[in-house]
């Protein structure tokens, strides 16, 4: 049985650990390689300390849960979270979810909210499940493919037939193809440092990196805008789409073309290439650790074609794979930013405006007094107890959390066990791997190459 930490009360006038590497080196830490980074500085300077990266404001990183929970319990209205999450406005826009403030955010995630949860979210398990049987169906036998694009394929047709109520026609296929294509601009290191610079992103022309993805980004544009003016002028169904013609605001207004264009993206952006990274982590720790695919499948072994996907949904096991899958490597290792608008006194420590407030998603799931042995992959911690919202925070928390977290989890089990039952698989290399930025985001190295046999 493992402890919750001790809360931590420096005097208030105690200075906060300050990490003293150049400016220079901690962005290129930061975007290239965090993990040892983070791990070191907590290390040196404990489970809050500042420091600096070009482009953005002084940050705070956080790993402590009292400390997380003194800023996911917070009033929203002390943080600027808009200008904390720009990083994301080049692929999303800045009309959408992620970068709403105040009530324009409110408003906009309790409308968003039904799909995502509840029965509207279980009506779409069937569909998931014959997407991953589909998918499975196309992989090459005794030769080896990337698990990775496997699961980014049914991540991203889940995710177009809950927003547009279908995934297969010809300008769907299109859109699929150039979601892929402009976010493989940011699969290396130098891709991404496009994210985190603004003094990189320029367009010099179709062979750049940064005019790839500007011609990609316009493509879809093109492809969204047409779908939304071919809706406007046909009857409403059930998808989300659907559901965001329909609103208005407080004088009878519909969305605006590009607000409606740019919650399109941001659904599509967060609503499948975060679920098919942590797909492929779970086929690769399945694969990796003889016992947790020998106790996974044993569990599976009830489930027929006629089984409810929300029964499949409640598996202990089945569930406690996926917790830690996301606890091992989370798909962001820090939540999205918030920056101070007045001072604020967290962990004993007097904080100015100014500083961006970043709870970090890694380290707080590798603490050991959390988490003993915490590189170990070992689902049946999440078994022998169950952990607070300050704790385990794969989807960040506060009134930022995750809206699809449910839609997520769910997807990921309905998913797993569709193809786990259905295929013998092995990994085609037993070499460790490590996670690699994509973006913002963090994926398997490698893709995770598997191999399907009889």
């Amino acid at each position: 049985m493992t402890v919750t930490p001790p809360t931590i009360a420096p005097s208030p006038s105690a200075p906060l650990p300050y990490a003293q590497s150049p400016v220079w080196l901690q962005t290129i830490q930061a975007i290239v390689d965090p993990i040892p980074y983070l791990e070191k500085a907590r290390s040196q300077y404990g489970d809050i300390f500042a420091g600096r990266s070009l482009g953005f404001p002084p940050f705070i990183i956080l790993s402590h849960p009292q400390g997380i929970e003194q800023v996911f319990t917070a009033d929203p209205d002390l943080f600027d979270t808009a200008s904390g999450n720009q990083i994301v406005a080049p692929i999303t826009g800045d009309q959408g979810l992620l970068l709403l403030e105040g009530h324009a955010h409110r408003k906009r995630r309790k409308l968003l909210m039904p799909p995502f949860h509840g029965e509207r979210m279980r009506a779409y398990g069937a569909a998931m499940q014959a997407i991953a049987t589909q998918v499975c169906q196309t992989w090459p036998r005794h030769q080896p493919f990337i698990m990775r694009t496997a699961t980014q394929e049914m991540t991203l047709r889940v995710i177009l037939r809950t927003v547009f109520g279908i995934d297969e026609n010809e300008r769907f296929r299109r859109l699929r193809q150039l979601l892929d294509t402009m976010l493989h601009v940011f699969d290396t290191p130098l891709g991404s440092s496009h994210l985190f610079l603004s003094s990189l992103q320029k367009d010099l022309g179709p062979w750049s990196l940064w005019g790839k993805f500007l011609r990609r980004r316009q493509e879809i544009n093109d492809l969204l805008l047409a779908e939304i003016q071919e809706r406007r002028h046909q009857p409403l169904g059930e998808d989300i789409l659907s559901l965001l013609l329909a609103a208005q605001d407080e004088q009878g207004q519909p969305m605006a073309d590009i607000e409606l264009r740019d919650e399109l993206m941001t659904l599509l952006f967060a609503g499948h290439e975060t679920t098919a990274s942590a797909l492929a982590w779970a086929f690769y720790w399945i694969h990796k650790v003889p016992e947790v695919q020998t106790k996974l499948l044993a569990e599976l072994s009830d489930i027929t074609s006629s089984t409810d996907p929300n029964e499949i949904a409640k598996l202990p096991y089945l569930s406690a794979v996926c917790s830690e899958t996301l606890r091992m490597y989370p798909l962001v290792i820090f939540t999205f930013g918030r920056i101070l608008k007045q001072p604020m006194q967290i962990m004993g420590y007097n904080l100015p405006p100014g500083g961006m407030l970043s709870p970090c998603i890694y380290l707080l799931h590798h603490r050991e007094d959390l988490y003993p042995n915490s590189k170990i992959f070992r689902p049946e911690r999440f078994l022998e107890r169950q952990f607070s919202p300050y704790e385990y925070i794969p989807f960040g928390g506060g009134n930022r959390r995750c809206l699809g977290y449910a839609f997520a989890l769910f997807e990921m089990k309905l998913i797993l066990a569709t193809v786990l039952k259905q295929t013998t698989l092995k990994l085609a290399d037993q070499r460790s791997i490590k996670p690699v930025r994509r973006g913002i985001t963090f994926t398997p190295a490698g893709g995770v190459p598997m191999v399907m046999g009889s």
